[in-house]
C-alpha cells in the first residue's frame, strides 16, 4: 500500500502572531501565568446559570468549524458529572490559530475551561495536544505546571492526522482506543467519554469563554456587531511564507484584513473543508458566520490560503483531495471507496481530461453518507471549485490551464 499523500500546505514550523483586540491583546506580554493574571486578575467563580446567561447573551459559537452554539452544548452537558475537554489537536494543517493561543495565551484557554468545569461541578479537564506541533504542546504543559486549580488536568496527545481532532475521534483517544472517528448516535454533550456528558470545544472557543468570564460582557461586546459580538481568529497562509494569525472583529470586510499579496487573487477560505472564492467575492464579504455562509463560504477553521500567483487552483485542489482521501478513518464506504475514487477523478481533470461527469457522480454518492463530516467537507471543496472558478474548470476540461503563464504551449496541460 502506498504512503498517504502529503498535505499541500505543511503544518507551519513558525507562526507569526499579531496582537489583537481581545484574545490576542496580551500576546506580546508573554505566555506566563503572572503576565496573564496581571492583565485579567484572578479567575472568578461564575455559577452555571450566569455562565449560561453570558454565553447566550453574546451568541457564543464554537470556533472549531461547525459554529455550533456553545450554550446549547453547555446545557446538554449539565448534570451527571460532565467531562470538559479542550481540543488543541488542530488537525487542519493550514490552521495555526489554536497553536497561536497555546504559544501566546494558554492561560486564557485554560481559564475558560476551568471556569466552565467549576460551573458544571466537573473535577477533570482533559487537554488534547497535537503530536505534530511540539512547541505548542510544550507550552501548554508549562502552563498547566504553573496552575493550582482545584481540577485535575489530564493530558492526551492526538495523532498527526486530519481527522484526529474530530469530536468522536477525540473521545476514542481519551478511552485508549485508536484516535479515529466512529459512528455515534448521540451528541458528545449528551453521551461522550465513558458515556458521560462531554463538553468538548477547541482552544479558540475556550479562550472566548475565558475572555467573557474575565473581562465581562460589555468588554466582549466592544468588538464585532450588535448581532454578532466578538472576534474571530484567522490564519493566513501562502507558499513560502510563515503562517500568520490575526484576530479580527466580526463584521469587518475580509479584504481589509487580508495582506496585500491576496489582492486580486482567488483564495481557499475555511481550510481544506472550506471553499474557493474569487477576489470579487472576498472583496464583498465580511467576516461573519451567517454572512459568509450566505455566499457559500464557511468560516470553518478560519483559514485563508492564498496560492502563489500563476499556480493552478485545479492542481492544488487535486493535491488537497489526494491528501484528504488518505487521511480518513476508512471505516465507511464514502471514505474507504468514495474519496479515493474522487481523488482519481479530480486528478484526471487537473491533468487535462474531462472528468466533470465522473466528479459530479461521485460527489452525489459521497455527500451526507459518511459516519463523520469528512466526506462532506471534501465534497464542499470540490464543488466550490466548479462554482467559483468555472472558467478554469472549463479550460481544464479542454486540456488547458488559465493559471499558467500566457502562450499557447505553456497553457496546455500535460497529462502525467
Amino acid at each position: 500500500m502506498s504512503a498517504p499523500a502529503p498535505s499541500p500546505v505543511p503544518v507551519p514550523g513558525r507562526v507569526r502572531i499579531q496582537r489583537g483586540p481581545a484574545l490576542l491583546a496580551g500576546v506580546d506580554e508573554g505566555p506566563t501565568l503572572a503576565a496573564h493574571r496581571s492583565r485579567y486578575g484572578p479567575l472568578p467563580t461564575v455559577p452555571l446559570a450566569e455562565l449560561d446567561r453570558r454565553v447566550s447573551a453574546v451568541g457564543l459559537r464554537g470556533r472549531g468549524g461547525a459554529a455550533f452554539p456553545f450554550a446549547t452544548k453547555l446545557r446538554a452537558a449539565a448534570g451527571r458529572r460532565p467531562v470538559v475537554v479542550v481540543n488543541l489537536s488542530e488537525g487542519e494543517p493550514a490552521s495555526a490559530k489554536d497553536t497561536a493561543l497555546a504559544l501566546g495565551r494558554p492561560h486564557l484557554v485554560l481559564d475558560g475551561a476551568v471556569a466552565t468545569a467549576r460551573a458544571l461541578g466537573s473535577r477533570d479537564v482533559h487537554l488534547v495536544l497535537p503530536a505534530d506541533r511540539p512547541d505548542a504542546a510544550a507550552q501548554v504543559r508549562l502552563a498547566v505546571a504553573e496552575r493550582k486549580d482545584r481540577v485535575r488536568f489530564r493530558l492526551h496527545t492526538a495523532d498527526a492526522r486530519f481527522v484526529a481532532g474530530q469530536a468522536r475521534a477525540v473521545i476514542e483517544l481519551m478511552a485508549g482506543r485508536p484516535n479515529l472517528p466512529v459512528t455515534a448516535w448521540a451528541p458528545e454533550a449528551v453521551s461522550g467519554h465513558r458515556g458521560r456528558p462531554t463538553l468538548l470545544s477547541n482552544a479558540e472557543t475556550w479562550a472566548h469563554v475565558g475572555h467573557l468570564v474575565l473581562a465581562g460582557e460589555a468588554t466582549y461586546r466592544a468588538h464585532g456587531t450588535a448581532e454578532e459580538p466578538g472576534t474571530a481568529l484567522l490564519t493566513i497562509t501562502r507558499p513560502g511564507f510563515d503562517a500568520e494569525v490575526l484576530e479580527v472583529p466580526y463584521g469587518v470586510r475580509l479584504r481589509d484584513v487580508l495582506p496585500p499579496f491576496a489582492t486580486g487573487h482567488p483564495a481557499l477560505v475555511g481550510g481544506f473543508h472550506g471553499a474557493w472564492a474569487t477576489w470579487e467575492t472576498l472583496g464583498a464579504t465580511r467576516v461573519s458566520v451567517p454572512a459568509m455562509a450566505a455566499v457559500g463560504l464557511p468560516l470553518g477553521a478560519g483559514v485563508v490560503h492564498v496560492p502563489d500567483p500563476g499556480s493552478c487552483p485545479v492542481a492544488f485542489t487535486s493535491a488537497v483531495v489526494d491528501y484528504l482521501a488518505g487521511q480518513s478513518a476508512g471505516r465507511c464506504g464514502p471514505c474507504l471507496n468514495g474519496l479515493p475514487a474522487l481523488a482519481v477523478a479530480v486528478r484526471a481533470m487537473a491533468q487535462g481530461r474531462d472528468a466533470a461527469a465522473r466528479i459530479d457522480e461521485l460527489t452525489r454518492l459521497v455527500a451526507r453518507r459518511g459516519a463523520c463530516a469528512h466526506p462532506d467537507g471534501t465534497v464542499r471543496l470540490v464543488r466550490s471549485l466548479f462554482g467559483a472558478l468555472p472558467e478554469e474548470v472549463a479550460a481544464h476540461r479542454a486540456g488547458a490551464c488559465l493559471a499558467l503563464p500566457s502562450g499557447a504551449a505553456s497553457r496546455r496541460v500535460v497529462a502525467r
